[in-house]
């Protein structure tokens, strides 16, 4: 029966072959192996130890697809500048903020110090790594312009990246508008209304039908409030849950996602840039393109574009031009068809992907300009509705009062 062999990070001291002092850290099974793999890379280890843990556990800071993408534009301009591979990891280390990425980081150096590829490092972290990553630095390996290759990789991160914020940008803000609209309307129902109901008591006359409504609307939330945020949350995470593990589900979602005003055409616009920017750095990077296509489906964050992306795949590899196979599934627009059939024609496919992908991308960062000018008046008019409305329907009998009066 094997035995599992848990891997520790332990921190050492030491001096290299010229005597100067070095620092660091390495994960391995014991203190022994860190000490023999230090000495393979000319470094005699004074002092290895395990490294200490926080004392209230403090847990270790995520590591965000930022970092991801600074790491490889760092990996990129060190070995341009002609920093060897495994110095190049310990300068980006040196320099990184996150400590957790500073340890990823070293993991994979250790690993390439080692006799590994950094493709087969990478592939060791598939959360962090996906394989568009890794094969696109295994194709810059084995062309021997590794440093090209992650040029174009941090080129795409970022880009995807600034991409999937202007989304998030556009989709968060009124979602977290209304969400402290509900907070305030729930605040103003169980502690505010309770003590005009109390007032409206000593009345001894029929209150307005909109303030009994807010009354007994106040009732059920004082009594129920608990099992309406029980439920609130389980319908989250239902949806949540639903969307990761049902297909038609998520196709549902993401048909009707995509016929929604404003946002429907940010969604789409972000597929759109999402194609050209994946198929455009995969392409130059001499994936075939039927594998590309693959990555590309993969990388479309919608099931209803990837199938139709996969459904293209099949075609092109029958013979069918790419532009033709576009045009015919009738998902994409004119002008990405358009520019794809110039670039087969010229045989400058990759440039063409690269220059629809940017205008796309611009489209988005204006749609997303437009949807927070849009919204602005409207949660305002929501918020007015709400919290307004509460306070009409508190101050009614007492305008009713006074005009008695």
């Amino acid at each position: 029966m094997a035995t599992t062999v848990t891997s520790t990070t332990f921190v050492y001291k030491g001096q290299d072959k010229k005597g100067n002092i070095v620092k660091g850290e390495m994960a391995g099974p014991s203190s022994a192996v860190i000490k023999a793999k230090l000495l393979k890379q000319g470094i005699r280890a004074n002092n290895v130890r395990k490294k200490p843990q926080p004392l209230f556990g403090g847990g270790k800071k995520p590591i965000k697809p930022m970092d991801i993408a600074m790491f490889t534009r760092q990996m990129a301009t060190m070995m341009k500048a002609g920093v060897p591979l495994v110095q190049s990891f310990e300068i980006v280390a040196d320099g990184v903020e996150n400590p957790t990425m500073a340890e990823l980081v070293l993991q994979i150096r250790d690993d390439v110090a080692a006799g590994g590829g950094f493709a087969v490092a990478l592939r060791k972290h598939p959360r962090l790594f996906d394989d568009l990553f890794c094969n696109l630095v295994e194709a810059g390996e084995q062309s021997g312009s590794l440093e090209t290759m992650l040029d174009r990789i941090a080129t795409y991160k970022e880009k995807t990246e600034q991409l999937k914020a202007k989304i998030k940008k556009a989709l968060s803000y009124p979602i977290s508008v209304v969400a402290v609209a509900v907070v305030v309307t729930g605040i103003l129902l169980v502690k505010v209304v309770p003590q005009f109901g109390e007032t409206f008591s000593n009345f001894g006359a029929e209150l307005p039908a909109f303030t009994q409504f807010v009354l007994h609307l106040s009732e059920v939330v004082q009594e129920w409030w608990f099992y309406i945020l029980v439920g609130i949350i389980a319908s989250f995470m239902a949806f949540k849950e639903a969307k990761i593990r049902s297909k038609g589900f998520r196709r549902a979602v993401d048909k009707y996602s995509l016929t929604l005003p404003i946002v429907g055409g940010i969604l789409h616009q972000s597929v759109m840039a999402r194609f050209g920017r994946t198929l455009a750095t995969t392409f130059s990077a001499g994936v075939p393109l039927i594998d590309a296509l693959t990555s590309v489906a993969g990388a479309s964050g919608n099931i209803i574009y990837e199938e139709a992306i996969i459904k293209i795949r099949e075609e092109v590899s029958t013979g069918i031009q790419l532009n033709v196979a576009l045009k015919a599934s009738g998902m994409f627009p004119s002008l990405l068809v358009q520019m794809t059939a110039i670039g087969e024609e010229s045989g400058a496919l990759d440039e063409m992907l690269d220059k629809v992908a940017v205008f796309y991308e611009e489209a988005v960062d204006n749609l997303v300009d437009s949807l927070t000018s849009l919204l602005e008046p409207l949660i305002m008019s929501v918020l007015g509705v709400l919290v307004g409305g509460l306070m009409i329907a508190m101050y009614l009998p007492i305008f009713q009062l006074g005009a008695i009066v």
